[in-house]
């Protein structure tokens, strides 16, 4: 906790005024932009009735909610590196956890992140916590007027078990921490937990700057902000306050669904949930119990709760400060994740669970939109775009960005405003790079879920799938080998292609 209190000293310190604002920028909105860490849709908003959310489903009455947005890669690095740059994995050129994409684009050294837009539009831009990914500690400096802090670590690190060695006993464990942790303590013990007071403050200071300058001139914490926040949970290991636990009863989750791998999937289009296994007590030579099955899933849905819990002290102090009404909410989360589902635990795939992610956009000027549902397809790499045309400084934002704007949507749900979503990975993901062997990369329209594999050594098709989503929303039956579907292959192929060539 000292730590924090020195990044609270640091954050709320008075800086010299250097910077002025014309009488128009000093209206331009805000952007609070929240970023979870592998959460799929099993919260309230998209109509789960098992999720304790009830601060997203706050945020959800006043903003619109996406029910088909989806990711560009289900793995942190590559999707982060996407949506911050606006640019689709192979051309941003970042596609497993340790690439940085200064390094990787072309020309990146000079690329414009989606916050440094902004900063160079005159807007004040902060983070707090994991937005940019933190393996090997990434912090993009250009992209922010104030040095990054909660942004680094292992997320083994965020528990109790690592921090107080002394509960291990004489004898250390061979694991990097528990797969789930339930103590009795408060939030703060927890990254999220900090990351949300401070974040608590800076919306404070940032309110008392304001109303104390009624020309709004005197210098950086005058400007408009782009306050970034990026919290740790869901992911693993599911750890979360004992209090987010007894939200639930674990035999009323439901287990998973569907529990078995696709009918007719190609192997390689399963992985071995690798991730999970390399936390203490998962078994790791043996098919897990029911019971092994539910606390797990109880896990997840307590730190879902937990995340929602922090959601919901943000909106306090944006609503405590008045700054509601002057600042664009948007919550996402860098990719979906699968709970037990088709046997898997994790991410890494191009299944349905794994490549949609939950999007709310709360705009206080767009009220027809509050309430409301959408279900046009839209694509992370498309807030780059739209948060610059709903800020208004579309000039001077990159000419080469993938994704379009969707503010489109804010003014009429019902329109669309593309055809299909696509979301690409290789297989075997975790280790070594030099063990991929193909690279699946998935269209999802209206209707179907079209997915092709090819070999990265010589680019030779190897296997295809293809899920009707109006007849099997849970993706249990690959129907691409069926004569009575080779239309329907043929014609998502063309798309699939046409999608590819037109991103590069």
């Amino acid at each position: 906790m000292a730590n924090l209190r020195v990044l609270l000293l640091l954050t709320l310190a008075v800086v010299t005024p250097i910077f002025k604002l014309s009488l128009a920028e000093a209206s331009r909105v805000n952007i609070l932009f929240i970023v979870a860490d592998d959460l799929n849709c099993a919260i309230g908003p998209y109509g789960d009735t098992v999720a304790r959310t009830p601060n997203l489903d706050r945020l959800a009455a006043r903003g619109l909610v996406f029910n088909r947005a989806y990711c560009q890669q289900a793995v942190c690095n590559p999707s982060r590196s996407s949506f911050l740059t606006g640019l689709r994995p192979d051309k941003v050129g970042v596609d497993d956890l340790r690439k940085y994409f200064r390094e990787t684009a072309p020309h990146g050294d000079r690329l414009v992140t989606l916050p440094q837009h902004f900063k160079n539009r005159d807007y004040y831009c902060q983070d707090v916590g994991k937005i940019f990914h933190n393996m090997g500690e990434t912090q993009d400096r250009v992209s922010w007027s104030i040095d990054e802090v909660f942004y680094k670590g292992t997320h083994a690190a965020d528990t109790v078990f690592f921090n107080l060695p002394q509960l291990h006993g004489s004898k250390k464990p061979s694991y990097k921490a528990p797969v789930t942790e339930a103590f009795d303590l408060p939030d703060t013990v927890y990254r999220d937990g900090q990351i949300t007071r401070l974040v608590a403050a800076v919306l404070k200071d940032r309110s008392r700057a304001r109303t104390e300058t009624s020309d709004r001139s005197t210098g950086i914490h005058s400007k408009p902000f782009f306050l970034a926040v990026g919290f740790w949970r869901p992911h693993l290991p599911f750890v979360a306050p004992k209090r987010y636990w007894d939200l639930y009863d674990p035999h009323q989750i439901p287990l998973p669904t569907p529990a078995k791998p696709p009918q007719n999937a190609p192997a390689i289009a399963l992985h071995d949930s690798r991730e999970i296994r390399g936390y203490g007590h998962v078994p790791k030579d043996r098919d897990w119990t029911e019971a092994e099955i539910r606390h797990f899933r109880h896990g997840y849905h307590a730190s879902i709760s937990f995340l929602d819990a922090q959601v919901g002290h943000i909106l306090d102090a944006l609503d405590s400060t008045g700054l509601a009404d002057e600042t664009i909410v948007v919550f996402t989360s860098d990719h979906g994740f699968h709970i037990g589902e088709h046997t898997l635990w994790g991410k890494t795939s191009n299944f349905e669970l794994d490549a949609r992610v939950p999007l709310i956009i709360a705009s206080p000027g767009h009220r027809g939109s509050h309430g409301r549902t959408t279900d046009a397809l839209v694509e992370l790499v498309d807030l780059y775009p739209t948060l610059a045309d709903m800020a208004g400084i579309t000039e001077g934002m990159p000419a080469n960005l993938d994704g379009l704007s969707l503010s489109p949507l804010l003014i009429d749900p019902t329109s669309t405003v593309k055809e299909a979503a696509l979301t690409q990975h290789q297989q075997p993901f975790y280790g070594s790079a030099k063990n991929w062997r193909q690279y699946g990369r998935s269209i999802r329209t209206e209707r179907w879920r079209y997915t092709e594999w090819e070999s990265i050594s010589d680019g030779q098709l190897m296997a295809r799938e293809l899920y009707d989503h109006d007849n099997d929303p849970g993706e249990s039956r690959n129907l691409a080998g069926l004569s009575e579907y080779r239309a329907t292959v043929d014609r998502l192929s063309v798309r699939l292609r046409q999608r590819r060539s037109s991103s590069r």
